[in-house]
């Protein structure tokens, strides 16, 4: 009896503890990890939100890319990171597919890390070269399937979400396609545009200005809503393929065992920023679509994309090792 009440004056005390650590919470500067190169979307999404962050909380959030391996070394930094909340990573879709694209990891992407938030989703935009006759996506199915061999599609690399996004239409729809990875997404846009390729899912703002002028068609969105950036482009289901979808990713994790009361402040305060008029603004310019979800919220959507993903990329062979 005596080591039980023990145990729970420990228990009292320990969660004392993490409160007033919570309540305290920042004292010092937060490192943001990013586990991609400058410049690109989701360093201007952690940056803006930094920014933000360091104001409200008068404590500097510095972010630290940390980009290679799939994102698998920043990643790695914050899953052996303190738990107290002074080191985050912004994570992207890599997070929920790593775990199944690579053979191994140095760490496990649910259990040695606890979700604070989603931030945004990047739409992606089917496009096709305009010599291609089709203007739909139940034209291009019929295209393809006429084709000895089906089509050639584009994708910016093995396992990248260009490529998971093919894969996925083609279960979806059955067409027949010929997967032509590229390193990066310019070098597939370049070959797009130049008709050595016909196909490919890629971000909506990347491909925008090639639409814009004519040298892409854009078919359909692989998100459950419209692009404001393409509001004229139907989503895939209001195209036939109901429920389909393929987004980018901006959330906030933190390593595993962070106390829960410093979890929720950082998801409310970044919820918060998302609600800004001015940051609103220059998020939905990028085609970004603004979730903020609550860290319950985005521990079950990341439970609900594991298990569509992993089963794909299992059923598709899809290796990056």
């Amino acid at each position: 009896m005596r080591d039980a009440w023990r145990m729970i004056a420990a228990f009292i005390l320990l969660c004392m503890a993490a409160f007033a650590a919570a309540q305290d919470y920042p004292n010092r500067p937060i490192r943001l990890v990013v586990p991609q190169p400058p410049g690109g979307p989701t360093d201007i999404v952690a940056r803006l939100v930094a920014q933000k962050l360091s104001e409200r909380l008068g404590q500097q959030v510095i972010v630290d890319n940390r980009p290679g391996a799939g994102s698998n070394i920043g990643t790695d930094i914050v899953a052996k990171a303190p738990k107290d909340g002074y080191t985050l990573v912004v994570g992207t879709v890599q997070h929920i597919v790593n775990p199944f694209l690579f053979s191994s990891l140095p760490f496990d992407a649910v259990k040695d890390f606890t979700p604070v938030t989603l931030m945004t989703k990047a739409h992606i935009v089917l496009v096709v070269n305009p010599e291609l006759p089709v203007q739909s996506v139940k034209e291009l199915i019929a295209y393809a399937k006429s084709k000895p061999g089906g089509i050639s599609w584009a994708s910016a690399g093995n396992g990248s979400t260009s490529h998971l996004a093919l894969e996925l239409f083609k279960v979806e729809t059955g067409v027949p396609a010929t997967h032509v990875p590229y390193k990066g997404t310019p070098p597939a846009l370049n070959d797009l545009l130049g008709g050595r390729v016909e196909v490919m899912f890629d971000g909506v703002i990347t491909s925008l200005p090639h639409i814009k002028a004519g040298k892409l068609r854009p078919v359909a969105v692989a998100s459950l809503t419209r692009s404001p950036l393409l509001p004229d482009v139907p989503t895939m289901t209001e195209a036939g393929v109901a429920g389909f979808e393929t987004v980018g990713l901006a959330a906030i994790l933190a390593p595993s065992g962070t106390p829960p009361a410093i979890v929720d402040k950082v998801a409310r305060e970044v919820a918060a920023i998302l609600r800004m008029p001015d940051v609103r603004a220059q998020l939905e310019a990028m085609g970004l679509e603004i979730v903020a979800s609550p860290p319950a919220e985005f521990a079950a959507y990341i439970d609900g994309e594991s298990r569509k993903w992993g089963k794909l990329i299992k059923d598709a062979k899809v290796t990056v090792d």
